[in-house]
């Protein structure tokens, strides 16, 4: 089953439970995958249909919004609103592909240094051209790029 369908069936499921918070983040998230299917459609033909890899891009990028509104929550001081955003971030990383650990992204990146030659943090670009296709849905960009700063500087 796509991540697609789970998702609208989920959502149907949702309505008749009576689950708000849920039937919410899966309305934004089923918003969010048409808004792209929308924008692909112009070059894509007209009724192109997202497929899984497109739909965990989605995915990601709402993930990254919530992470991104819970930290400004936090500094503002509402707490409140962090823990409503930290529940929904919770409901979309269950349809997101399971998550690296910092040890295999930090392997991957080891990787990446010792085939592009890498040996100064000028050379980020290089690595990261390598290791964000074997980690993009599975690991946060943020993460990523920390390590590699980390293990360049190291260098």
């Amino acid at each position: 089953m796509s991540i697609k369908q789970r998702i609208m069936d989920d959502l149907t499921a949702a309505m008749k439970s009576g689950a708000r918070e849920r039937l919410g983040v899966l309305r934004m998230i089923k918003a969010k995958m048409q808004e792209a299917e929308v924008n692909l459609r112009g070059a894509k033909g007209r009724d192109y249909q997202l497929d899984d890899a497109e739909s965990t891009q989605v995915l990601v990028s709402y993930a990254k919004q919530r992470r991104d509104s819970i930290d400004s929550f936090r500094k503002a001081g509402r707490e409140d609103l962090a823990t409503r955003e930290e529940s929904e971030l919770a409901i979309v990383k269950e349809y997101m592909p399971v998550q690296m650990s910092e040890d295999e992204v930090r392997r991957i990146v080891r990787e990446a240094i010792a085939q592009c030659g890498a040996t100064s943090p000028k050379e980020m670009g290089a690595v990261m051209k390598l290791v964000m296709p074997k980690v993009k849905g599975a690991a946060d960009g943020k993460m990523v790029n920390q390590i590699v700063n980390e293990l360049l500087a190291a260098k």
